[in-house]
């Protein structure tokens, strides 16, 4: 079986993460920059990858005042660290789906996460342009990357958790010229 290059379609994918706020409630956000390449190989999992690079700027919540704060050096700093990478580094079957262990790199700092990951198919679109879409989800400690800014609460706690969970929902278009296995 023969092995086969994806890239990310950006606009039918999404890089979304949560954290709590003010100990109660959970801020949601994403990423709306970024781009990146799957090589598959069904009939060697090992054989797989996932390279990603985001725009660190592109970060939305929805609100400008906190979305220029988390471009500031008190988070992600983007004029100094204006991505965030992603390589894969070993995939392996977990039952029905894939865990994807890679380097994830945020303000130069990089650790190892696992991504649980789902692939939910390959098809066809309408145009005749052959998709694979996937789901995967990972949690991350913030302070891990450098993402150390916080404010303490009067009533107590912090106003920013330190537990990042991030999901993704992934649609590749198949590389041209190649053919699905």
């Amino acid at each position: 079986m023969a092995t086969t290059s994806w890239n990310i379609d950006t606009t039918h994918t999404g890089i979304h993460f949560s954290v709590r706020h003010m100990v109660v409630a959970k801020v949601r956000g994403s990423f709306t920059k970024f781009g990146g390449t799957i090589t598959l190989d069904d009939a060697n999992p090992a054989a797989s990858a996932v390279s990603v690079s985001i725009e660190s700027a592109s970060i939305s919540t929805g609100v400008d005042q906190r979305d220029n704060h988390l471009r500031s050096p008190d988070f992600f700093d983007v004029e100094k660290f204006p991505a965030i990478t992603f390589q894969s580094t070993k995939v392996e079957p977990s039952g029905k789906h894939l865990k994807v262990t890679g380097q994830l790199s945020i303000r130069g700092i990089s650790r190892e996460v696992v991504l649980e990951t789902e692939q939910l198919g390959i098809a066809k679109d309408p145009w005749g342009n052959t998709k694979a879409a996937f789901e995967a989800k990972t949690t991350i400690n913030r302070s891990d990357f450098g993402l150390t800014w916080n404010q303490a609460l009067e009533a107590g706690g912090v106003l920013v958790g330190e537990k990042i969970e991030i999901a993704l929902e992934v649609q590749a278009a198949q590389a041209q010229g190649e053919k699905a296995a």
